[in-house]
């Protein structure tokens, strides 16, 4: 007999494990979710790892494995000209009517009109589950874009930019730059960018700027940038700053980045922050990962 109690104070413990076994079995063509491996893995039986996977998750385990099924869908969809024939039978449905029924209700629209760029995908990450957390995705085509702003150089060395880059836009707001910017800002909506750029593996360092999108003559001690044509994927983060956008890293870090078929393209990776009320559950930022579309 397995001890119950026990298993719910090792749970965060063995949640890794599940996740990476639920993972290597959401296709048809993979070995079916094993109840006896689960119980195994979570050392409980396999009813009680349910009642408390619904109690601190807020949803079934069976609807966890349908939501993932459904993300994935998604990202196939998105990536390429698969037949929603073969996406219903590759996760698992019985026909592509049930498939289809099931991904409109997912994600809010059929599987045809996912193919479509402005198309906002829902995410539901790996047992990352956080009710307050919203993701959604999307494919936008952009303008060339003339940024212009500050940059600098920070160190990635045990993490160091992670405590950098917040002081660099504290120090910002404080000495004007940040005033400067926003008055300079012609975006048909406005906000600030936070681009990634260049990678210094050797000296472990990356170079971060503050930008606005612009057509002004270029301020003293600023430089420009112009980003070409592009295609980005798109993420919205809804949520108080900085958390929510370092949640959604995490999620693009530990997910989007090890599953997507997308190529990289050679720009920087940017983070915008909208207008309104940073400390705001509402507050919207993005990551913007640019992608080079095949086909």
């Amino acid at each position: 007999m397995y001890m119950e109690e026990e298993a719910v104070m090792n749970w965060s413990e063995v949640m890794n494990e599940i996740s990476d076994y639920v993972e290597q079995h959401l296709q048809r063509d993979m070995p079916e979710i094993d109840h006896d491996e689960i119980s195994n893995i979570a050392k409980c039986s396999f009813s009680f790892f349910q009642k408390v996977f619904a109690y601190m998750n807020v949803l079934s385990f069976a609807e966890y494995i349908r939501f993932r099924k459904l993300t994935l869908a998604g990202y196939d969809l998105k990536s390429s000209r698969i037949r929603i024939i073969d996406l219903s039978y590759k996760y698992g449905y019985d026909s592509p009517t049930s498939f289809t029924k099931a991904f409109q209700k997912f994600h809010g629209f059929s599987p045809s009109e996912a193919w479509k760029d402005e198309s906002k995908l829902r995410v539901f990450p790996r047992f990352s589950i956080d009710a307050n957390a919203v993701y959604t995705w999307h494919l936008e085509t952009k303008k060339e874009l003339r940024l212009i702003g500050k940059s600098w150089t920070v160190s990635t060395k045990e993490n160091q930019h992670y405590k950098q880059i917040p002081e660099l836009w504290n120090n910002c707001q404080i000495n004007g730059t940040y005033t400067l910017l926003v008055n300079c800002d012609r975006a048909s909506i406005k906000g600030m960018f936070g681009l990634f750029g260049a990678i210094d593996s050797w000296n472990e360092t990356i170079e971060y700027s503050i930008m606005v999108e612009s057509s002004d003559p270029l301020p003293e001690g600023c430089s420009e940038l112009f980003l070409p044509v592009n295609t980005w994927a798109i993420f919205n983060c809804y949520g108080k700053v900085p958390e929510a956008i370092h949640k959604g890293w995490q999620y693009l870090n530990n997910e989007w980045l090890v599953k997507y078929p997308f190529k990289h393209a050679q720009l920087p990776e940017i983070e915008w922050y909208g207008l309104g009320e940073k400390d705001s559950n509402d507050y919207l930022s993005q990551i913007w990962m640019p992608i080079i579309e095949e086909g």
